[in-house]
């Protein structure tokens, strides 16, 4: 016999022991729990209708660990074990005589509680009931939640049977139908296109009519739009089966005959594509569904899905969130595995993220790639990290559809009474490997041995309404050779597909009007005295009996002076006068990122507090615009976002999908911080218009600027965003004045079409001297991809090409040399790199002898590398790189360091003045 003393971290080794009897008793029930007769209320005199009562919630707490969830049995249960041994020493047992009853007991009538509508009932139809609710083939866990009426909600709307659905046999039989078309397009595909990709949705297809069913309850209840993300699973059989997308068009990707888009994209595979369209029900109401275009990275559409549904619910004017839902539907290894699921959710009840709650489907195949459940994750439902919010989840076994539908319906129906996300587990199996060619099992020989032998949702299901003489087998074969010969024809169909039938692609709707073609034909940005005067004003006022902070009553003191003076604007004033001016003409703009509302450096005051009340009040001046604007009010949002760039850039760039006449912009705290949403850059921002035809107007804010801050603090990664630059996807801007700020974002929603724009922005030039603007600066002209050099340095022999802040690391060395022997231009923007215009600047220096780009970046950090070709198609010359050698680290850790990485690198920069 085994005795205590073996430690927890050999569970495995327990469990086989406890399955081989050689535990002692002790051991046995700690892992198992109490045998029977050892009752969990030990007071034999204790109230038995109290006794009923821990009873009855021990069934609430924990009754899902009991249910027939898994189709494919115990097996997999085994495979969890010695997760499942950990939680709370074992699953507390729901057997009546735990909680003192006998036989004696179950016949006679007990109070049920205010969640059954008897006032009492025999023990064993209480035990019954609760055993169907909680312990059946559909599980719920919902005691996390602590606020008490949605608890309540949940349990009466589970525990008394005329709350749930009701299943007829209408909808069963529209249930059998929608399976049969899911299994059935997955074979055709398999047969007609033998070795090509499809990551099938077979072991999940009732995936589809709860997809179906899910749309038409959601027009029920006044639900007018959805948004939906998911990754490759299933996607072409939702494509077609749900959403409605003709087959042809499916079966034209695998036949390789057209091109997506001929506006010079490059395309997607096709179980990466969006979607939209309309869904009708049985009563011709509609429900306006888009799927989101999405790459490989599994979860990275939660938050742009989350993004897109908040600028459409701005747009119907939907501030109840009633009308438009988001739909996000997972895996289960990426839901418990991507850190983007639980960022997302942390945005579900913050107030300038909120969507009014999402649906979360998991189609829990029980297994990622290869790696099974025991080792992608610590817990033993993959859902567990969705407790950290008081959402319900809802599990549900994928071979019982009516179990799933029952979840769909409690899902809807509790978003849209308290706009809190839900999610529905339904627990499934993935038939094939992860892809049709994959063997699975190498790795999993039992489950797959198992999954062989299992049939199908369809037959299971098909073989029950038989029996109940709801739907003959007859009737289903002849659907199912109905719907054999409909795909037949759209197969013929797809044959003829060419890139003619694909012009339709271009963005229609609030983007109708707009272009994809990039020009450097920029508009006139400049504002009227009269208009940026008065917009000054309200920037200026503090409104009376607001008590303002000392410095920033200096801090507004300061910018009326400038205002008065008209010079001296900086950076943050000519940023605020550029979103005044643009909510004057109509168009609202959206700002977030972490501490934006005040800015990182303490420059933006976008949002003021009243420094005097218990309970501080804020005030936002560019909401008081209403006596300038002639167009109906606009709003200025700004939103300090939680510390989650990934998720927060994603929402960001999802909301100007749907809103292009919204400045949104997102502001990195530090520029190197936006490595955390690399991926939504990668993925979305610099390619999602070449691969899914879907233009950005995305602002990123990113504050660049080397001072000696160590590396963590110093740099944006130029190099990084311009190795991304092509096809004129994006806008990369290192902008030296205010003035240009100004205008390159009103440009940005003046011009006829939307890029991205990536801006490194300043941090000590935020205060610089001689980093300011005059007014007239910002009433004429327009945006300027190259700032030439004073007219007096026309005779330079060197020219120096530089952007950004090290421009005036520059000049104010050329001053103290005296020397009108180098001129100094800059390079505003970087991409699209403006050749035409560069040259014909050079061309105005016809004395200059050497050419040298300088940078303050390391020389593998900063433009250099992309721009080393652009240069030389410019002229004969030779261009020369000045500034600090490659370095794997983007800075200096120490402050000295740096400035002497400075001092040698503009004594470089200088060199032949210097001898002279």
């Amino acid at each position: 016999m085994v005795e205590k003393g073996i430690s927890i971290e050999n569970l495995a080794y327990l469990e086989t022991l406890l399955e081989d009897g050689a535990l002692s008793p002790s051991w046995r029930e700690e892992l198992e729990g109490p045998s029977p007769g050892s009752p969990l209320l030990p007071d034999a005199g204790a109230d038995k209708q109290s006794r009923l009562n821990a009873l009855i919630w021990a069934y609430r707490d924990g009754g899902y660990l009991h249910g027939r969830l898994n189709p494919l049995g115990h097996y997999m249960t085994k495979e969890m074990k010695y997760i499942y041994l950990t939680m709370k020493g074992g699953v507390e047992s729901l057997k009546p005589e735990q909680f003192g009853f006998d036989e004696s007991d179950m016949e006679k009538p007990f109070r049920p509680g205010r969640f059954f509508k008897e006032e009492s009932l025999p023990l064993r139809d209480i035990i019954k009931r609760l055993d169907d609710v909680y312990c059946g083939t559909l599980g719920a866990e919902i005691l996390h939640i602590q606020n008490v009426s949605m608890r309540n909600w949940l349990i009466s709307n589970m525990e008394q049977p005329d709350k749930s659905v009701r299943i007829d046999a209408a909808l069963q039989q529209g249930i059998q139908k929608d399976l049969i078309r899911a299994e059935e397009f997955e074979k055709f595909i398999n047969t007609r296109f033998v070795g090509q990709k499809r990551f099938s949705l077979e072991g999940g297809e009732v995936v589809i009519p709860a997809l179906k069913y899910l749309f038409k309850k959601s027009i029920q209840l006044g639900i007018r739009e959805t948004v939906i993300g998911m990754a490759h699973r299933g996607r072409l059989n939702v494509l077609v089966n749900a959403i409605s997308k003709p087959a042809a068009e499916i079966f034209a990707m695998f036949q390789n005959n057209y091109q997506p888009y001929v506006y010079g994209g490059s395309g997607d595979v096709k179980y990466h594509m969006g979607q939209s369209c309309d869904f009708s029900d049985e009563e011709g109401r509609n429900l306006h569904i888009s799927l989101v275009s999405n790459p490989s990275h599994l979860e990275a559409v939660n938050p742009v899905v989350e993004g897109k549904t908040r600028g459409i619910q701005r747009r119907r004017k939907d501030s109840n969130r009633k009308k438009v839902i988001p739909i996000l539907i997972h895996g289960d290894a990426a839901f418990s595995g991507q850190g983007i699921v639980y960022e997302t959710l942390n945005l579900s009840q913050l107030k300038g993220y909120r969507t009014g709650g999402t649906i979360h489907i998991i189609i829990n195949n029980q297994i990622g790639f290869t790696t099974a459940s025991r080792d992608s994750r610590s817990t033993y439902f993959a859902t567990d990290v969705a407790k950290s919010l008081p959402i319900p989840i809802f599990h549900a076994n994928g071979d019982e559809p009516e179990s799933v539908i029952k979840a769909m319906d409690l899902a809807v129906r509790w978003r849209h009474k308290f706009g809190y996300d839900v999610v529905v587990d339904i627990i499934c199996y993935r038939r094939l490997g992860h892809n049709e060619a994959d063997e699975p099992s190498f790795t999993h020989p039992i489950m797959y041995q198992l999954i062989r032998k299992h049939q199908s949702v369809m037959t299971l299901y098909g073989r029950e309404l038989e029996e109940k003489g709801i739907l003959s087998q007859i009737d289903q074969e002849a659907f199912k050779l109905s719907y054999i010969t409909e795909m037949t024809a759209d197969f013929e169909e797809a044959k003829a597909y060419g890139d003619h039938q694909w012009n339709n692609a271009f963005q229609k709707g609030e983007w109708k009007g707009m272009t994809f073609k990039y020009s450097f034909d920029f508009p006139d940005t400049g504002v009227s005295p009269e208009r940026l005067r008065a917009i000054g004003e309200v920037l200026t006022m503090i409104p009376e009996g607001f008590v303002a902070h000392s410095k920033l009553q200096r801090f507004v003191e300061n910018r009326r002076k400038a205002l008065d003076d008209k010079k001296g604007i900086d950076w943050a004033f000519a940023e605020s006068m550029a979103f005044g001016s643009l909510l004057t003409e109509g168009y609202h703009v959206r700002l977030s990122g972490e501490d934006c509302g005040r800015g990182t450096f303490s420059q933006r005051h976008a949002k003021w507090w009243d420094v005097s009340v218990e309970n501080p009040q804020s005030y936002i001046p560019l909401n008081h615009l209403e006596d300038i604007s002639p167009v109906p009010r606009r709003i200025f949002s700004v939103y300090d976002s939680p510390l989650s760039e990934f998720s927060v850039l994603g929402f960001e760039y999802g909301y100007s999908l749907a809103m292009p006449r919204v400045l949104v912009l997102w502001e990195a705290q530090f520029g190197d911080f936006a490595n955390g949403a690399q991926t939504i850059i990668d993925q979305f921002i610099c390619s999602g218009e070449q691969k899914w035809f879907r233009s950005s107007g995305l602002v990123l804010l990113l504050p660049h600027g080397y001072e000696g801050q160590g590396p963590e603090h110093s740099n944006a990664y130029l190099e990084r965003y311009l190795s991304l630059c092509a096809e004129d996807n994006m806008q990369v801007c290192n902008l030296t004045t205010p003035a240009q700020y100004f205008h390159v974002l009103r440009k940005q929603m003046t011009q006829p079409f939307r890029k991205p724009l990536i801006l490194m922005t300043p941090k000590s030039l935020l205060r610089h001297k001689r980093a300011v603007s005059d007014l007239q600066d910002l009433e004429e002209g327009r945006f300027q991809t190259v700032l030439k050099d004073d007219p007096k340095y026309r005779k330079a022999e060197i020219i120096l090409l530089c952007s950004g802040k090290v421009y005036y690391d520059l000049i104010e060395r050329r001053d103290q040399l005296g020397t009108d022997r180098c001129a100094i231009l800059r390079l505003e923007q970087i991409y699209p790199f403006p050749e035409d215009r560069l040259k014909e600047i050079l061309k105005s220096y016809p004395w200059v002898r050497q050419l040298r780009w300088v940078q303050e970046e390391p020389r593998n950090k900063g433009a250099w590398s992309f721009l080393q070709e652009r240069l030389s198609r410019l002229g004969e010359k030779r261009w020369s790189y000045v500034g600090r050698p490659a370095s794997a680290s983007s800075s200096a850790g120490a402050h000295v360091k740096d400035m002497d990485e400075l001092e040698e690198f503009l004594l470089e920069a200088f060199d032949e003045v210097n001898d002279k």
